[in-house]
């Protein structure tokens, strides 16, 4: 949360599963959509933050499987882990931790459970410290839920019980739950002198209905949200004009969302690209990168028109000097580089679901017309994913109608480097 220097304009809390995330969707293409909207309107003054049931194993493998941002905030084990940044330079909160350990026993938990047979453990992913998880039918769950807090209780353990989607039924510490972590954040917050200026939180099934008892935020339930999450609505909170079913599933219905409540920007640049006058109205260096790689995504799909006015349109937004500098060290002239393009237009077709997205956009002025412009870039081709650490130099000319590329520096983030890649890469 020290990413910002005041408080964020918007704190968007997602759950994954069936809302952000649709598993129906081979192609990814609402999720790309709010990758695209965030990273251009979002990222550098507002807070994304990650609610999921799935344990931090599982949330980590789900990001190897899938096109998602890095968040500023994961919630994961329905509200019981709290873990700040990227992979690479994850903390996980101590104070949340330590309270998460009061009145918790994990061995006492898993020997009171194991009295029922109806509970059957999920998987080790599925697990973690103050996270216990079985498979249990809704009968069998609203009986032990009547049972077990109070055993546990007697043997000096106190307990949330979480059941959802008929059929994850969770024990978690007191006090836990994607309500009660979501309600510590915002206190955190308060007390650094940081509130939001506005909330939306997200979600499809029952784990998600606490955080619709935030009183401050607004909330989306995704048009595919589980019957659970829908009946508490009907109970709860029809007549509240701060919560809304969406008409969409997904990201859709949380883009849908942003324009209801009028919460900032709400169309993606995705769908509103001019791949034939490529220019952004306002000088907005975040904007400025996202479109540019979507022209070029767009190229390699095969989905502009293969032209030399195409690659004109791409020269004339970069320096004749302007330099490139490709992850394996080669140095090229951009406008070389784009000269290069023109044996890869469609190479990457629809059938190889080949995909750009940006992710950690920022951008500094470093002088009055100058910006430095810092994020992480992906390409997926083939199943594969090649990323790599991009910094690009903009300046502002033409009596600042435009932003020109003066330089862009690339290096192989892990995993990425091959001999053969040299072509995947701009």
């Amino acid at each position: 949360m020290d990413r910002l220097d005041g408080p964020p304009r918007l704190i968007l809390v997602t759950d994954l599963d069936c809302t952000l995330v649709d598993h129906d969707d081979p192609e990814n293409t609402d999720l790309l959509r709010f990758n695209a909207l965030w990273e251009a309107h979002y990222r550098h003054d507002s807070l994304l933050v990650y609610s999921t049931g799935r344990s931090m194993r599982s949330y980590l493998s789900l990001r190897n499987k899938k096109p998602l941002l890095t968040p500023d905030i994961a919630i994961t084990s329905v509200g019981s882990e709290i873990a700040y940044g990227g992979e690479e330079s994850m903390v996980s909160d101590d104070v949340w931790v330590a309270r998460m350990g009061e009145m918790w026993n994990r061995e006492i938990v898993l020997e009171e459970t194991s009295k029922f047979p109806e509970l059957e453990p999920q998987p080790v992913k599925s697990q973690e410290e103050h996270k216990v998880s079985f498979f249990v039918g809704r009968e069998h769950a609203v009986e032990i839920m009547k049972v077990l807090p109070g055993r546990l209780l007697e043997r000096g353990v106190d307990v949330k019980l979480v059941y959802s989607n008929d059929y994850a039924f969770d024990v978690l510490p007191k006090g836990s739950g994607k309500g009660g972590a979501l309600t510590y954040l915002l206190e955190k917050l308060e007390s650094e002198g940081k509130q939001p200026c506005n909330i939306l939180v997200c979600g499809d099934s029952g784990n998600d209905a606490e955080l619709f008892n935030i009183p401050q935020a607004y909330g989306v339930m995704v048009s595919n949200s589980h019957k659970e999450l829908l009946q508490w609505h009907e109970e709860n909170a029809k007549d509240n004009p701060k919560i809304i079913l969406a008409s969409e599933r997904c990201g859709a219905g949380m883009i849908e969302a942003l324009q209801r409540f009028n919460l900032g920007p709400s169309v993606s640049p995705r769908d509103v690209l001019d791949t034939e006058n490529f220019h952004v109205e306002v000088l907005d260096p975040a904007h400025e990168v996202v479109q540019f790689y979507l022209l070029y995504e767009k190229w390699r799909r095969g989905e502009v028109e293969k032209s030399d006015k195409y690659l004109q349109n791409l020269k004339s937004l970069s320096s004749p000097l302007g330099m490139f500098v490709h992850p394996s060290g080669v140095e090229k002239l951009i406008h070389e580089w784009i000269d290069d393009l023109d044996n890869l237009h469609g190479e990457e077709g629809k059938e190889k679901q080949f995909r750009v997205w940006l992710d950690r956009v920022s951008s500094s002025l470093i002088s009055p017309e100058t910006w430095i412009v810092k994020f992480d870039k992906h390409e997926l081709s083939d199943g594969k994913v090649r990323s790599c650490s991009t910094r690009v130099l903009l300046s502002c000319q033409e009596e600042k109608e435009k932003l020109t590329w003066m330089h862009i520096q690339q290096s192989w983030l892990d995993g990425s480097c091959s001999d053969d890649q040299e072509k995947w890469i701009f």
